[in-house]
């Protein structure tokens, strides 16, 4: 077997890693990924390879970014933490609080915490969103503020695949007084050369074109034989992205879909920089520390957990105010260990028994994806040695 070549650098000790990643693109050859770790605040693996776009053949190249898709969710729950840590925002407030508009159809007592949960009843809209619509970020958060819940709020969880971005970021955007595009932007402006919520239209060249495995495509097509419909429909909007989230032109492969501001999936990242913010939330990483100890251990206590209220295959994640945190569904490097993953194999977490940020990007969806499985069980075993 020919193997793809990758770049970059492994600080000695972590080659296993290295030969982890590089095993990643076996049959695989269209697909383009690339691996950052970060621990102790250093890098310690920072990696590329393959290709950035099969239709032009262009390469994956250091600077490459990527749509992060749900690892996005990661990002905007670092962002109400850290709102949480400056006082602004409650977790135990109700939603309403900050979003007045909030309070009807019987979410009055649905806390921010709640929210950020995936409990508030609104993992779907009741009435379909076109592409267009969703583009206009006033008007689908009108609309949610306004929706009947779909089970009691509070009473249970079901994953709020894209409308998760807009609850949140709604409530960041109503207690920072600007855009969560620009909030993040500001918060984190070390890294966010490389990293987007709403791409510019200045780095579009940089945004690989991302693809869909057949093992994708089946899951798209077996979300829609789901019984209920409602988990097809918290993936599709019913009807303004496809269910596999991409596709020749459309979804995340819509440059105006990437340059809206749609933070349950839309954000756009190099693996060094989601790997770096990782990193700065559980130790100082480029001399800023975005998150502290108090902080974290509030963020991540458990809020939902096992069998979800619309059906899904277990074994199931568990998320606290936002993070999702280690569990079967989702293993990460230790116990305590926090983050989200994305549609088709993203994977961006922090650990901070280790002061470890991991990234881990591919423009190649595959269902049942084990790549980045197999890099963290080799960085497990580095750690252990």
């Amino acid at each position: 077997m020919t193997h793809t070549q990758t770049h970059g650098t492994v600080a000695p000790g972590y080659e296993p890693v290295a030969e982890a990643f590089a095993r990643a693109f076996d049959g695989r050859p269209t697909m383009g990924a690339a691996l950052a770790i970060l621990v102790g605040g250093e890098t310690v693996v920072d990696l590329w390879g393959g290709v950035a776009d099969e239709r032009s053949g262009s390469l994956w190249e250091q600077n490459t970014a990527t749509v992060v898709f749900s690892c996005t969710k990661g990002l905007v729950s670092i962002l109400a933490a850290r709102l949480v840590q400056e006082g602004r925002l409650s977790y135990d407030a109700p939603v309403h609080r900050y979003w007045p508009e909030f309070a009807t159809a019987g979410k009055g007592k649905v806390t921010v915490g709640e929210l950020l949960a995936h409990r508030a009843g609104l993992s779907a809209p009741r009435i379909p969103f076109t592409t267009e619509q969703i583009l206009d970020w006033d008007y689908v958060t009108s609309r949610l503020a306004l929706q009947d819940p779909l089970w009691e709020p509070g009473t249970g969880y079901a994953y709020h695949a894209i409308t998760h971005g807009w609850l949140a970021g709604e409530v960041i955007r109503r207690v920072a007084s600007e855009s969560i595009g620009d909030y993040f932007g500001r918060t984190m402006a070390q890294w966010t050369g490389d990293a987007w919520i709403g791409l510019p239209a200045s780095e579009a060249h940089r945004s690989a074109h991302v693809q869909v495995s057949e093992s994708q495509a089946q899951a798209g097509r077996a979300l829609a034989d789901m019984p209920d419909g409602w988990n097809l429909r918290a993936m599709t909007l019913g009807g303004a992205l496809p269910p596999e989230l991409v596709g020749d032109g459309t979804g995340f492969n819509d440059p105006r879909v990437r340059a809206a501001q749609i933070p349950g999936a839309g954000g756009v990242a190099t693996a060094h920089a989601l790997a770096s913010i990782w990193s700065a939330t559980v130790i100082e990483t480029e001399g800023d520390r975005i998150l502290d100890d108090v902080t974290l251990d509030r963020a991540l206590q458990p809020m939902s957990e096992g069998v979800p209220v619309y059906h899904a295959p277990g074994p199931w994640p568990r998320w606290g105010a936002g993070f999702q945190l280690d569990s079967a569904a989702r293993r990460y490097l230790s116990p305590r260990s926090f983050g989200h993953d994305g549609a088709g194999g993203q994977v961006a977490f922090a650990d901070p028994d280790s002061g470890t940020g991991f990234a881990f990007l591919t423009n190649w969806m595959e269902a049942g994806d084990d790549r980045a499985t197999q890099i963290i069980d080799a960085l497990r075993t580095v750690h252990r040695d």
